[in-house]
């Protein structure tokens, strides 16, 4: 599915910009269960949930937020094992996609992306084990939470099926 990577054609980006899953306030975070596995994608996001004391097994971030430089997250995580991945904005290279896998099986719990991470939730859709929670922000609203089950799998195939292979 990934071999060759994704790229989103300006014809589909609107099939894309639906939110997924569920709303997730801040005020949840101080009840988090730890046997859940909750992988963030975002800077914001992540940041919450190290401000909040949740380690996610699996935070990818780029460094940014709505185009702006956002480097808390990135200065907390500074110092800490991380792979970095090349994404450029739209795409869902091969090299992200095997770096999320890779990621959720632990073998890494960072993932900085060189580019753009929006995209990194369709593999973690597809990776992530049953009953998982896969987080990322709404810019300047919310955090959305998507718990991951069949249907969910199903619905990351649809939506990367609207992709084109990367050359």
């Amino acid at each position: 599915m990934f071999e060759k990577g994704l790229a989103l054609p300006e014809s589909q980006r609107d099939a894309f910009k639906e939110s997924l899953g569920e709303e997730l306030p801040d005020s949840c975070l101080d009840s988090i269960e730890d046997e859940t596995v909750y992988l963030t994608v975002g800077d914001v996001v992540s940041l919450v949930f190290r401000r909040h004391g949740v380690r996610p097994s699996l935070s990818i971030y780029d460094g940014f937020t709505e185009r702006r430089e956002m480097t808390d997250f990135a200065r907390l995580v500074e110092d800490e094992p991380k792979e970095t991945v090349v994404n450029p904005a739209g795409t869902i290279t091969a090299e992200m996609a095997d770096a999320v896998r890779r990621g959720i099986e632990g073998e890494t719990g960072l993932i900085r992306v060189e580019g753009e991470e929006d995209l990194a939730v369709l593999p973690c859709m597809v990776y992530a084990p049953d009953d998982a929670r896969i987080v990322y922000g709404m810019p300047g609203k919310c955090m959305m939470a998507i718990v991951v089950d069949d249907a969910v799998r199903d619905r990351a195939r649809e939506l990367l099926s609207k992709m084109e292979e990367l050359e």
